[in-house]
């Protein structure tokens, strides 16, 4: 398909608040999908903010994009990309991910030897621009088991690929798994990388659920609860949001995991959840990123 990307250069620290901007846009054209990075490794303070769009962006776009900085906006180029799957590309060349006992790589690459492999293709619901996040919760769920967390019921709020649940029922076999987001095109995704990693669906211990919901509104997650475990990778005030809800959902000393926010977001994400009941058990930063790991207290 065709489609057109908007980006613009700027200073790491420029890049990072227009993201925090872009965090508390409630009314954001939800087919602008914007993401930052780096320019190039040798270049950790050189960033690009980018943005996909499924049409010609026209004065309202770039208007959009320009008023996430606080300052005068950058220079912001579009670009027509070639009449071709841009996600599907997008994913070419990707370095597989590592974290712990975890190994995910593309089609594109082979599976490791000396781990637990998930293949995810590219789709509607990856590759967007957080990485890093992603082995850091692949981390910490890891790390969890190692130190001994008891998983009987878990639910992956947000879970865009299924990835993360795939790998939480890997640690936990035996627990009943709930997967959840709010984009009607992530059931097929989850369905087709639950086939293509020989992850069984459906409502039974040691199989996946998955479901289509705002937050934790929705019946089967409501009648599917209270969690001992539950994690969410997506966005900091959305996390903020949710703390309330994730606090009614889950069991006395029960786990949290929350990603997705930057590390100068972590403060006001911790605030919302001490005030909500959990304390910090565990925090991991991986780049911008920071990983939390909270439990409730009893």
């Amino acid at each position: 398909m065709t489609s057109w990307k908007l980006f613009a250069f700027a200073p790491k620290q420029v890049v990072q608040a227009a993201l925090l901007a872009h965090d508390e846009v409630w009314d954001w054209d939800p087919e602008l999908v914007i993401s930052g990075s780096e320019v190039a490794q040798d270049r950790p303070d050189d960033w690009v903010l980018e943005a996909w769009y499924p049409h010609k962006p026209g004065p309202a776009q770039k208007r959009a994009i320009a008023g996430l900085f606080a300052d005068k906006a950058p220079k912001i180029t579009a670009e027509q990309l070639p009449d071709e799957d841009w996600l599907t590309l997008s994913q070419q060349g990707v370095e597989p991910i590592r974290a712990g006992r975890f190994h995910v790589h593309t089609p594109e690459h082979a599976p490791a030897k000396d781990a637990v492999n998930f293949v995810i293709p590219a789709s509607q619901a990856f590759g967007t621009g957080q990485h890093e996040t992603t082995a850091g919760c692949l981390a910490m769920l890891d790390a969890m088991k190692r130190r001994g967390v008891m998983a009987r019921n878990l639910a992956d709020i947000g879970t865009g690929t299924g990835l993360l649940a795939f790998a939480a029922m890997h640690l936990w076999p035996r627990a009943l798994a709930t997967a959840s987001d709010i984009d009607e095109v992530c059931a097929g995704v989850v369905t087709d990388n639950a086939d293509l990693n020989g992850v069984k669906l459906g409502a039974r211990a040691g199989e996946l659920t998955m479901v289509i919901a705002d937050g934790m509104q929705h019946p089967l997650l409501e009648a599917r609860g209270p969690y001992d475990l539950l994690f969410a990778n997506i966005l900091a005030g959305p996390l903020v949001e949710l703390a309330p809800d994730f606090a009614a959902a889950v069991v006395p000393g029960g786990h949290v995991l929350l990603a997705g926010l930057l590390e100068t977001q972590e403060a006001r994400v911790r605030c919302a959840y001490r005030t909500a009941g959990f304390r910090l058990a565990e925090r991991m930063v991986n780049g911008d990123w920071s990983i939390l790991w909270l439990r409730k207290r009893q």
